[in-house]
């Protein structure tokens, strides 16, 4: 038998947490169903759901609008008041920040707004598809079943993520290390050789004067060049934070070796799983497209959407103009073709979000499978030439001695 920690909650919305002997976590959980308990969290730890939610999830606002929806989701299955579980959720919250965020939301429910109105006051943790969901779902009846499809949206998104972002860190590292390793070694190393060699009186071999040539330049110029690399690249974000910058900045990423391949199939997952997750809930097609393009990060990719809810305003369905803007990958239109001849368009989103989430993932894998040999061979070419050039020097110092 195993000593399984819980937190739980009763009909009222009262908590409690304990230790439980069970043989597994299953059946500790329906040993507290039977006791009239709604188990949040049952496990080895004592943390209350930490190895699953809770330290993953507090850090970032995303985290915690999934910690939100996951618990808001469990809590609503279990049959507690909307008014209870909101201030459950926000007790339970990791973060004192984001509690105060959901007491926000508790305040204006009880002041007579919709859930989805009073999430709507808190547009930076809940974007436009967020609120739009819960409107559908207050709307049909179904707001439980709405919050667990908008956790599994929310995990699936942040997970992907999660993942880009992590595959990305280490090849960004070596880059910034293996620069940062040869731009000391040329302006503190090598300049303290330099001057043994021009009172050895040898000759210096062409290799190592190269050398001696470059670091000097790195002295005199170095932290120039640095200081304006530095400003050219605040200038940059500054271009690309207006409009015409950004426009133009999404298109050149899109055209990219390799990488451009995998943003177009994140972009176009990222907008195949919200469109699955609103038209599988009643939002209204063009609307959805709305949604889904704002939410969108590519501008080139957004407006493109754009096009598409004008053909379906013209009655044209969405995967023929879908096909004839030529932003998204072949196979995403054949697929909605197939949804909207069978009935299933939701159906065939969701399973446009599966493959190039998958896709992303693969074009991302083959990215850092050559980026990082390729970055260790270049700095270990680099860092070998300077070693060697000086091993060269030296050797020579060493036969006028002899």
């Amino acid at each position: 038998m195993l000593q399984l920690h819980f937190r739980a909650v009763t009909a009222d919305g009262k908590k409690r947490t304990g230790v439980l002997a069970a043989p597994d976590e299953k059946t500790a959980a329906r040993e507290l169903r039977r006791q009239g308990l709604i188990p949040l969290y049952v496990g080895l730890s004592p943390q209350g759901g930490g190895e699953m939610k809770l330290p993953a999830l507090r850090f970032g606002r995303r985290r915690d609008v999934l910690f939100f929806t996951q618990e808001l989701s469990t809590l609503l299955n279990a049959g507690v008041p909307l008014d209870r579980a909101l201030s459950i959720v926000a007790e339970l919250a990791g973060r004192a920040e984001f509690g105060e965020v959901v007491h926000d939301v508790l305040r204006a429910l009880k002041g007579g707004k919709s859930l989805a109105d009073a999430l709507a006051t808190r547009p930076a943790y809940f974007p436009e598809i967020y609120v739009n969901m819960v409107r559908a779902g207050e709307a049909s009846g179904s707001l439980a079943s709405i919050f667990e499809r908008l956790a599994d949206y929310e995990k699936t998104r942040d997970e992907l993520r999660g993942y880009v972002v992590s595959s990305l860190v280490y090849p960004a590292l070596l880059v910034l290390v293996g620069s940062g390793s040869i731009f000391v070694l040329l302006y503190y190393v090598v300049p303290r050789f330099a001057s043994a060699f021009a009172t050895s009186g040898i000759r210096v071999p062409a290799m190592t004067q190269a050398l001696l040539d470059v670091s000097r330049w790195v002295q005199s110029y170095g932290l120039w060049v640095l200081g304006g690399a530095l400003a050219a690249f605040a200038a940059f974000r500054l271009y690309i934070g207006a409009a015409a910058g950004r426009y133009w900045w999404d298109g050149f990423r899109l055209r990219l070796p390799l990488l451009g391949d995998a943003l177009r199939k994140a972009q176009t997952a990222q907008f195949a799983r919200a469109m699955a997750t609103l038209v599988a809930n009643g939002v209204p097609l063009i609307q959805s497209i709305q949604i889904a393009r704002a939410i969108m990060t590519n501008r080139r990719m957004a407006d493109a959407l754009e096009l598409v809810a004008q053909g379906v305003k013209r009655g044209e369905g969405i995967s023929a103009p879908l096909a004839a803007t030529g932003a998204f990958p072949p196979l995403t239109a054949h697929l909605l073709t197939i949804g909207e001849e069978t009935g299933r368009l939701d159906a065939m989103f969701l399973r446009a979000a599966e493959i190039y989430e998958a896709d992303t993932r693969a074009a991302i894998k083959r990215f850092t499978s050559l980026f990082e040999p390729l970055v260790i061979l270049v700095m270990g070419v680099a860092v070998g030439a300077l070693i060697l050039s000086m091993l060269m020097a030296i050797s020579g110092i060493n036969d006028l001695a002899m």
